[in-house]
């Protein structure tokens, strides 16, 4: 078990994994996929001390270096959901959990902009996790809607399961998806069903008979990710220490809410991860 689990590869996270690291704190850093950091869509950035004129990317590889240099590596894994266990959390990253006693958020700015349908069959035909829940759907039709690359990997997946698989990116790119993924170039509309489950997804010209509807986000919404965490106005609700409504939860950076700034997140990271280390040590003692 770890003291912490860092959930998210951008300054808030790493700014807190390390402190975490010179605090001498067991931690796990959970960064998801790269490729959709907010910080490396930046062309130039100009109000960072010390640093200017430099891109997003440059920014980030000269932070990961950073923390590289510290013996920080940064596990590519994207978390499902966290479940509370008591005196601990249970991390869910599709095939594997990992435990921790504290986590720090620090997921960035996420809008949960669900599509219609979508929260009403939540469990019913509607997942985020092809690895979780796709043997579930064996030998039937499945949609897979992603908002990037990573849904690639699971259609394939998907593929070799279930009957059907259709293929709807939200993203442009060449698709490395294999022969039996069906690609739909077409925005998905709405997910529909009967009262028991999620049947049907319809597109901008096709009605897709399907047995579940996987959806993979560049941003898992806060309020799934961790139930009974507080939210207010679409960011978590935290007090001045970085401490979310759940004893253990920490969050810091964009998921805290404005303003959107990385001097902001790099500090937010460090004061989330000190508090961490102080609700551990008091942990310990007990």
């Amino acid at each position: 078990m770890f003291d912490v689990a860092v959930i998210g590869g951008g300054p808030a996270g790493l700014s807190a994994a390390l402190n975490l690291k010179i605090r001498n704190k067991s931690f796990i850093i959970l960064g998801g996929t790269e490729k959709v950091t907010g910080l490396m869509k930046a062309p130039q950035i100009d109000n960072y001390l010390g640093l200017v004129g430099i891109s997003g990317t440059e920014m980030l590889n000269t932070f990961k270096k950073h923390t590289a240099e510290m013996g920080i590596e940064i596990k590519h894994e994207k978390v499902q959901n966290i479940l509370s266990m008591g005196d601990y959390f249970a991390i869910n990253v599709g095939v594997n959990f990992y435990e921790a006693k504290a986590i720090i958020l620090a997921t960035g700015h996420a809008k949960a902009n669900y599509m219609p349908g979508e929260k009403e069959f939540l469990g019913r035909g509607v997942g985020y996790c092809a690895t979780c829940d796709g043997p579930l759907y064996k030998n039937k039709p499945v949609a897979m809607i992603s908002e990037n690359e990573e849904g690639e990997e699971e259609a394939n997946f998907l593929s070799e399961l279930c009957s059907e698989v259709y293929y709807i990116p939200m993203y442009d790119g060449t698709y490395k998806i294999n022969e039996k993924v069906k690609l739909i170039k077409e925005k998905a509309l709405a997910i529909e069903g009967n009262d028991m489950k999620a049947n049907l997804l319809r597109t901008a010209s096709k009605e897709l008979k399907v047995e579940a509807v996987f959806i993979v986000r560049n941003v898992i919404p806060i309020g799934q990710l961790i139930e009974g965490l507080e939210i207010e106005e679409g960011s978590i609700k935290i007090d001045k220490n970085m401490a979310g409504s759940i004893p253990g939860i920490f969050a810091c950076g964009d998921c805290t809410g404005k303003p959107y700034q990385i001097a902001k997140a790099v500090g937010d990271g460090s004061t989330a991860a000190l508090n961490a280390v102080k609700y551990i040590d008091l942990q310990n003692m007990k």
